[in-house]
């Protein structure tokens, strides 16, 4: 096999384990945020408003669809339900890592799929942060023009790398590549964790570099420590226990979500929330900590897999649960969400408050 062919066939492995086995890592800190309920809120419920803007494009919703699959040829289908439902809510949308599609170009329409069902939506490409440093800016222009991106993310995987069989241990160069990009690719760049988490000294110098937004990808959700440690057994036609056990033992490695939000809030520059958001529900407290979007991945895959019907009612049922938290804070408007009080209990609280400058917690 050779790279290109074994960079697709991870990409199902990683795809099939997400739907087959148990990936999720420990606690987001959600459970831990308490909104204020407002008994008397001045307005109507069915009449609130969901509508937001990022980076200058108006969508019908906070919710992002996460950055799933892609880059085999069985994930088409997958992204067409994304792409189609994506486009019918007006929400934003990422895509897998293209690195298959830009090394196998025949592999390029298992993401242009998505642009091809959402003409008009926003759509973020997605690039390894060591490809770009190997690759410069021409995979990123790639990239961006396999399916008309509106934002490239430029995706943080160490963790992933340090325990995968074929990982990429070498950091050196990443930041100046980052930095070079920010600088001269004509759509915005996102830096995006993929489940350990982003600090504030982390999202400080990726806003220095240039960055217009991060997604921090917290600890609680999707582990890809856990997603390697499955994998393990497949690699070579036999298990390696050794990378099989260090990704059980990185499982619980990273930043929670709230922690890291948190942290990212505080960086002056638009912060989306993921990592490990499970409703609509989280999704409000997300935006009342000063997210400006929550992306979800893993709730959405596997009714995308059931097709179109079963993905936009989970949707809309999100959709509802963020709908009524609005209502019962008392806020009319998406925008309004941050001014909502709310307070933090239990473990989470200890984390901030042994952070530098983690006296403020909740309004």
């Amino acid at each position: 096999m050779n790279r290109r062919e074994f960079t697709s066939s991870r990409k199902l492995d990683h795809l099939r384990i997400c739907l087959d086995e148990h990936i999720e890592s420990g606690s987001t800190g959600f459970d831990d945020i308490r909104l204020v309920h407002e008994a008397l809120p001045d307005c109507d419920m069915d009449r609130l408003s969901l509508e937001t803007r990022f980076l200058g494009h108006n969508l019908g919703s906070p919710l992002f669809i996460s950055a799933m699959t892609g880059g085999h040829p069985e994930t088409k289908d997958v992204n067409a339900v994304l792409g189609e439902i994506a486009g019918e809510f007006d929400l934003g949308i990422g895509v897998g890592s293209q690195r298959a599609a830009i090394e196998n170009p025949e592999l390029a329409d298992t993401f242009s799929i998505v642009r091809e069902k959402a003409p008009d939506t926003f759509i973020v490409g997605n690039l390894g942060i060591v490809q770009l440093r190997d690759h410069g800016i021409e995979w990123a222009e790639r990239a961006v023009e396999m399916i008309d991106a509106d934002a490239l993310a430029i995706h943080l995987n160490f963790l992933q790398e340090a325990i995968q069989p074929e990982g990429d241990h070498d950091a050196g160069g990443c930041y100046a590549a980052l930095r070079e990009l920010c600088r001269d690719l004509k759509v915005p760049v996102i830096v995006k964790e993929t489940g350990s988490g982003i600090s504030y000294e982390t999202g400080i110098r990726c806003f220095g570099a240039g960055a217009a937004c991060v997604d921090i990808g917290g600890y609680g959700g999707s582990s890809w420590a856990l997603i390697e440690s499955h994998r393990s057994g497949s690699v070579a036609g036999k298990e390696d226990l050794h990378l099989k056990g260090l990704g059980e033992r990185f499982g619980e490695w990273g930043l929670p979500t709230v922690v890291s939000l948190y942290e990212t809030t505080r960086c002056g520059g638009p912060v989306i929330a993921s990592g490990g958001i499970r409703s609509g529900i989280d999704i409000t407290k997300a935006l009342v900590m000063g997210a400006h979007l929550a992306g979800m991945a893993l709730p959405l895959l596997k009714p995308a897999c059931e097709g179109p019907d079963v993905l936009r009612e989970t949707i809309r049922t999100i959709h509802q649960e963020l709908r009524i938290s609005m209502f019962l804070t008392g806020k009319t408007r998406i925008s309004e969400l941050p001014q909502a009080r709310w307070y933090l209990t239990g473990k989470t609280r200890e984390m901030i408050e042994n952070l530098p400058g983690g006296d403020r917690i909740g309004h």
